[in-house]
């Protein structure tokens, strides 16, 4: 669906989910990755702060290059060549066709191009480096990607030709050659021409200055404003995950003792008490999970001699050990978010402008190392959220651990029905269910440790950085779908115990039940999965028990 949002003099039509009717102000120090996901994906406009002083320290940066310029000093990627080409200096003459060919060489980035709403995130990004002020462009500039943003011109930026330092040189070309008015762009929900987008909208090209080219270009924007898109949805994916793990411990007939605040207090990591609490807060009113103590009360006590309890006293660990592993996302993206809020709101290119002593620094700001580490990291917690949940529904199908659900899932039939025995249930769901997570497990390998010396070995240490965001961005894909197959998977073992003696989950079980019918007989379940998936990627399964639920980031 398209909605239109007004913006001062313009209107903008996208195709995106609630429209945020907010302004995210810019000042190079305070973005958050809500107001990245507020931008990218729900059309909230962007402005510069209003403070007089974010336009001074932009220009003063600006004036300090044009003095150097016109003194004729060698300055790095202003009248010097890229990377090994650093001691080749040209004249001021030339300095300002230095730009154009530094856009023209990257543009051979390959792989499809990155989604409307991700590259935003990346165009978000970019601006608000530039923003703060050390990287010497014009005022200009600045307004004409918050125009690009604002009037939903997207640069479509293909995927794959960054190594995470020198920036992400070839991604950041394709957002500077929207500026340019070349090459191709997302408007009005269809690609374009640049140029085309650019006309419609009353926007003239740029010619950048000296010093624009590699501003667009050598910095961290790709990895950062994808990466901080994938911390974010990360958060919902381990809310999503308490959800289906106090539901799994109601259908399973688990025990609630091991939420309890006295275990978490003994190992006190913030995330495992979280999740705990999330988990027993959802428990509450539940006639399906069993009381601890009113489990080993009931099976009375012996003095001597030997036997075999009727029952479980403590679930396996995919139950019990939940919120140690969900947990470990928790605080993960607890440090992943914080890492990732100094990168939105840094100075990452090269060189940078010290407006207050008049000089000049060269150094390493772009290198996406941070970035990396913390992409690698929140993946492996990702799939390891995700293999839990696999552990949980291999017990739901398995007549051998569900406590009396029948084997994969199947509606009960009485003994000699004409159909007894040719259903197969929630098989193919499992099948499924394992295909996802294997993969992400298998993308878990850490990107940082793969460095490559390239360009001449001057970029002889590299973050990869950008590599680590986009696997992240697939591995959360992933467990995203078996976090959808496990919610249907739940409901149906609900029914099959009684949803009515669900707990405070059952605003979820209803929800899910909204768009995915009870499996009375085998049917194809593909589009059931999609139904779901939506409902989780909008938010909407946390929001029906969102006063059940803490924020995670």
């Amino acid at each position: 669906m398209y909605y239109t949002i007004p913006l001062g003099n313009c209107a903008v039509t996208t195709e995106m989910g609630a429209v945020v009717d907010r302004t995210v102000l810019l000042d190079g120090e305070n973005l958050t990755l809500e107001e990245v996901d507020a931008v990218a994906r729900h059309g909230a406009a962007v402005e510069l702060h209003p403070n007089p002083k974010v336009r001074e320290r932009i220009q003063a940066s600006c004036d300090l290059n044009e003095r150097m310029l016109q003194a004729g000093l060698p300055v790095y990627g202003v009248t010097t060549g890229f990377g090994d080409s650093v001691n080749r200096q040209v004249g001021l003459d030339k300095a300002y066709r230095v730009p154009e060919f530094e856009i023209r060489k990257n543009g051979c980035g390959r792989g499809p191009y990155l989604p409307e709403q991700q590259a935003r995130a990346v165009v978000l990004a970019r601006t608000n480096c530039l923003v703060r002020g050390n990287s010497a462009v014009r005022l200009k500039l600045i307004e004409n990607l918050l125009a690009l943003l604002n009037r939903r011109i997207t640069p479509c930026i293909r995927e794959i030709g960054s190594v995470g330092a020198s920036g992400d040189l070839i991604p950041g070309s394709y957002i500077a050659a929207t500026l340019m008015g070349t090459r191709e762009v997302y408007y009005n929900g269809d690609i374009v021409p640049a140029i085309d987008a650019l006309t419609a909208e009353g926007i003239d090209p740029l010619v950048l200055g000296p010093k624009e080219g590699l501003a667009m270009t050598n910095g961290t924007q790709f990895m950062t404003g994808l990466g901080s898109l994938v911390a974010w949805d990360a958060a919902e994916v381990a809310r999503v995950a308490d959800i289906c793990s106090a539901m799994a411990v109601e259908v399973l007939g688990g025990v609630t003792g091991p939420f309890h605040p006295f275990l978490q207090r003994q190992k006190p990591h913030p995330g495992q008490s979280q999740s705990a609490e999330h988990i027993l807060r959802l428990l509450e009113g539940s006639s399906l999970a069993r009381d601890y103590s009113k489990v080993v009360q009931g099976l009375g006590t012996m003095e001597k001699g030997f036997r075999i309890l009727p029952i479980r006293i403590q679930d396996r660990y995919s139950l019990r050990c939940a919120p140690q592993f969900i947990g470990a996302l928790y605080d993960c993206i607890e440090w992943v978010d914080r890492w990732l809020k100094v990168e939105l709101n840094s100075s990452n290119d090269n060189p940078l402008y010290d407006v207050e002593t008049g000089t000049v620094h060269s150094g390493g700001n772009f290198t996406g190392g941070h970035v990396s580490l913390a992409m690698d990291t929140l993946r492996t917690a990702l799939a390891s959220v995700g293999d839990l949940i696999d552990r949980q529904f291999a017990q739901l199908v398995d007549d051998k651990f569900s406590n009396g659900l029948p084997p994969g899932l199947i509606h009960p039939l009485p003994l000699g029905h004409v159909d007894e025995g040719i259903y197969h249930g929630f098989k193919g769901m499992q099948l499924l269910m394992s295909s996802l997570v294997a993969e992400a497990l298998q993308r878990c390998v850490p990107m940082t440790i793969f460095s490559r010396s390239t360009a001449a070995h001057n970029q002889d240490k590299v973050s990869m950085g950008t590599t680590s965001a986009r696997i992240s961005r697939e591995v959360l894909a992933l467990v995203e779908e078996a976090l959808a197959v496990h919610l249907i998977g739940l409901c149906q073992a609900a029914d099959i115990r009684g949803a009515k003696g669900l707990g405070r989950t059952r605003p979820v079980y209803e929800l899910v039940r909204s768009v995915s019918a009870y499996v009375e007989t085998d049917r194809e379940l593909e589009e059931d999965i999609s139904s779901v998936l939506a409902l989780i990627r909008s938010r909407r399964i946390t929001g029906s028990v969102s006063g059940l639920l803490s924020n995670a980031s």
